[in-house]
């Protein structure tokens, strides 16, 4: 399938909608929180910046799981793979952050660009590895729209 075909498929389905969509929340709960956490709380950036990044990624898998893939995979498998990218995750942002936050920009200049690049990566391993739909059946089809009209054989049986 070319990757035109495979775009205009995850945009029907509402994959990537409902991924940016879901994105969009998770990142202003992590942006949110780490403000409180950094601004209110004087929490330093080492410490802020991977736990506000840890409570939006509890949230994400959740969220993602049922509602953007409806995945039916088994949720502790799903969340081992999971758990694997977070704690990537988690060490590309908080370098990230702070290589920006310690070349004399905010940190919420140096959250964004690690969310542009984190958020580039995680749609194709959450729709391919973590999230990935069951194989299907033999005979079974992917396309709704298509009519699928059993063939008899006429022959007559000896």
């Amino acid at each position: 399938m070319s990757l035109v075909r495979r775009l205009q498929t995850f945009v029907r389905n509402g994959y990537l909608v409902k991924f940016l969509v879901v994105g969009g929340a998770s990142f202003a709960i992590d942006l949110g929180l780490l403000a409180l956490l950094h601004e209110v709380g004087r929490v330093d950036l080492w410490i802020a910046t991977p736990v506000a990044f840890l409570a939006s990624l509890v949230f994400n898998f959740f969220v993602q799981r049922k509602f953007t893939f409806q995945s039916g995979t088994r949720a502790h498998v799903s969340f081992l793979k999971y758990g694997a990218l977070v704690v990537f995750n988690v060490v590309a942002t908080d370098v990230i952050v702070n290589l920006i936050a310690g070349s004399g920009y905010s940190y919420a200049i140096g959250k964004i660009i690690a969310t542009v690049a984190t958020t580039a990566w995680n749609f194709l391993l959450y729709k391919h590895w973590i999230f990935k739909a069951a194989p299907q059946k033999i005979g079974e089809t992917t396309d709704l729209n298509a009519s699928v009209t059993p063939v008899r054989d006429s022959a007559p049986k000896d």
